[in-house]
């Protein structure tokens, strides 16, 4: 469909890769690999027209249509969720307005027998054959499908954009793309901002739906649920591997050992052959036989061994000094935009050196209580009550010194500044000295330092954000999504530095192996409050009874911790009956429990089984199904008939 041939791009006149040459066919899923830096979006960026290769050809045939999801989106305001996802169907919108131009004119000429007119008949029946195909008028139904299967509430659909968080904001872009239904879709990290629901809905749409797919990702399970192809860069050079990311990295070691072992073979054979070069080259009697091992030396072909890049980013978070005991204290604290509440009377206090999670789905509130801490550190009061940015009491404690890391602070920095000047301006005193140093430890030596920030990777970015706030002296740590763009070695130095730093941590995450072995405590956000969990993530998870962070907060939790209250004072007022009746009402007790459970289980598989069956509804080929729509309403029903079990069972558990 697509051929790249002898691609080469330079960065001041340093090559980023050469003579690259692929195809991308029809219904190939290519995940695009290799370390920040290495290329990945620059060459996403070309294959979409929107960069100029230094030499080489990018071949894409007329009727070809391509669409592009960026990591960085210069995003508008102005539209509702609506509004802005219809500009999908702008191509739609045009083409109904050259139907009824075309309509008109039919109407008001009156030459019929014409050929101009025949020829407008024609061209009129053609357009119209391809508004019809391509949905006509009826796009609505779609388009609210893929907001659904995306995470959008019906009641978001003509909420402004302006009210939504970054990573909600790239879902409506993803969603634009989606509906346009592109012979290639490039996506450049496109589950940064997404949580386990939607990235499952994604997975399925790109299989079921999607033409050919290439895309950058570092989410391991997603590429391999996605793809079935691996073009790797590396070193400048392009390595095609036919199979998942997985394979293609077992098949990498082997590469290189059968690279590696076939490579000594061949230096020892032409050792051999110019030892006996060298031993005889001055025997006349061995003349022949030397001429010949020269001309065989000659036609030796070298075996390449594939390159390692070993470069490493070296991250240590030094604390500045001592903070008080409790460097974060919450009581009652509420946020609202205009009449919508995010979150209300949250209590929590997080102690010096403490590593702690904030997770829970988009839009929750994390990050809104992370800027309510920001707001409380810059703008300080006796009653810890802010700026007015929220309502209730929020204190930071004494000699706390924050250092910040948002999610789109990479997106901040100066594009015209180079690498250097932007360490430069924030560098004091003697750091200044060191600072080509620092650029080294984070793989910026050499000439990449003079780069300019616009032309780094999303990674290289915020590798660079990463050096601004190593430069602050802190002894708070608050970084929120830090592992966004992030290959997947850089996460564990990455994890590595903040599990080595002495002071507080509070980390806003939804990848559960970067959490894992890193927090004590996770804060869970969901429903408008924030509840606190001793322990790991996994334990949090564990005490969920759930597999991934998307489950928070579904049907058989809250009931679980009512049916455990109401367990504990059960067994509390059995205290006071005598040895047989306690026996009696343990085991009805028990038996209650376990209808409670089973009922709960029920419903758990059933809410489980209905959003499957919506996620394949909401395709373009489910849409039409009728038996799904048939098997809806009959899991619909069963869902509500087991609920009402349920609530029985709760209440003469609780009587």
């Amino acid at each position: 469909m697509i051929s790249i041939d002898n691609l080469s791009v330079e960065f001041s006149t340093r090559p980023l890769f050469r003579d690259v040459s692929y195809v991308i066919n029809d219904r190939d899923r290519i995940a695009l690999v290799g370390k920040n830096g290495a290329g990945k979006s620059t060459m996403l960026k070309i294959i979409a027209g929107l960069q100029q290769p230094t030499s080489g050809v990018v071949a894409v045939p007329r009727d070809t249509t391509i669409a592009y999801l960026p990591q960085v989106m210069e995003l508008s305001d102005g539209r509702t969720v609506r509004q802005e996802t219809e500009l999908a169907f702008q191509h739609i919108h045009e083409m109904d307005l050259r139907l009824k131009q075309m309509n008109q004119q039919l109407a008001e000429r009156t030459d019929y027998e014409s050929e101009e007119y025949m020829q407008l008949v024609e061209r009129f029946t053609h357009y119209n054959e391809r508004f019809q195909m391509m949905g006509g008028l009826n796009y609505q139904g779609e388009l609210e499908r893929t907001l659904q299967g995306l995470g959008f509430l019906r009641e978001d659909f003509d909420r402004p954009t302006s009210e939504f968080s970054g990573g909600w904001r790239m879902r409506i872009e993803l969603a634009k793309l989606l509906l346009q239904h592109p012979d290639v879709l490039l996506l450049d990290e496109p589950t940064n901002h997404l949580d386990i629901e939607s990235i499952q809905w994604l997975e399925q749409f790109l299989n079921t739906s999607a033409n050919a797919v290439v895309l950058v990702s570092h989410d391991r399970a997603f590429i391999n649920n996605v793809t079935n192809r691996t073009v790797e860069i590396s070193c400048g050079r392009i390595y095609d591997y036919k199979v998942k990311y997985d394979e293609y990295v077992n098949l990498r070691v082997e590469r290189r050992e059968q690279q590696l072992r076939a490579y000594e073979n061949q230096q020892k054979e032409i050792a051999d052959i110019q030892a006996f070069i060298d031993r005889f080259r001055y025997q006349a009697t061995k003349a022949i036989q030397v001429q010949s091992r020269i001309k065989q030396l000659e036609k030796i072909v070298p075996i390449e061994v594939d390159e390692v890049d070993n470069s490493a980013l070296h991250l240590k978070f030094t604390c500045s000094q001592r903070s008080g005991d409790y460097p974060v204290i919450c009581d009652e604290v509420s946020k609202d935009y205009g009449s919508h509440n995010v979150f209300h009377n949250v209590n929590l206090t997080i102690k010096r050196g403490e590593k702690v999670a904030f997770v829970g789905k988009n839009g929750e509130g994390k990050t809104t209580l992370v800027k309510c801490i920001e707001d409380s550190y810059n703008n300080p009061t006796p009653d810890g009550k802010g700026s007015g940015f929220y309502s209730g009491n929020l204190k930071v404690g004494h000699n706390v010194q924050i250092g910040y890391f948002a999610q789109n602070q990479a997106q901040l920095l100066n594009g015209e500044l180079t690498v250097f000047d932007t360490v430069d301006y924030v560098a004091k005193g003697d750091i200044r000295l060191k600072i080509r140093d620092i650029l080294g430890a984070f793989m910026f030596g050499g000439e990449a330092s003079e780069k300019k920030v616009k032309f780094l990777s999303g990674g290289e970015r915020t590798r660079l954000a990463m050096i601004k706030l190593l430069l602050e002296p802190v002894n708070c740590l608050i970084l929120d999504e830090p592992t966004n763009h992030l290959d997947m070695r850089s996460k564990d130095i990455l994890k590595e530095a903040i599990r080595d730093f002495d002071g507080t941590v509070i980390v806003v995450s939804h990848d559960r192996d970067f959490l894992d072995g890193l927090v004590t405590k996770v804060y869970e956000f969901g429903g408008g409050r924030v509840r606190e969990h001793l322990g790991g993530i996994y334990d949090f998870l564990r005490s969920r009874q759930i597999e991934n962070l998307n489950q928070l907060g579904s049907t058989g939790s809250p009931s679980a911790s009512l049916a455990t209250a109401q367990i504990k004072s059960d067994t509390k007022s059995a205290s006071a009956l005598s040895y047989e009746e306690q026996k009696a009402l343990s085991r009805k007790q028990k038996k209650l429990e376990k209808a409670v459970q089973d009922a709960e289980e029920r419903v758990s598989q059933l809410d489980a089984a209905l959003k499957i069956l919506e996620n394949r509804m909401a395709t373009p080929t489910g849409s039409t199904d009728m038996s799904l729509y048939e098997k809806h309403a009959n899991l619909k029903k069963q869902l509500e008939e087991a609920e009402s079990e349920w609530e029985s069972a709760m209440m003469e558990l609780e009587n």
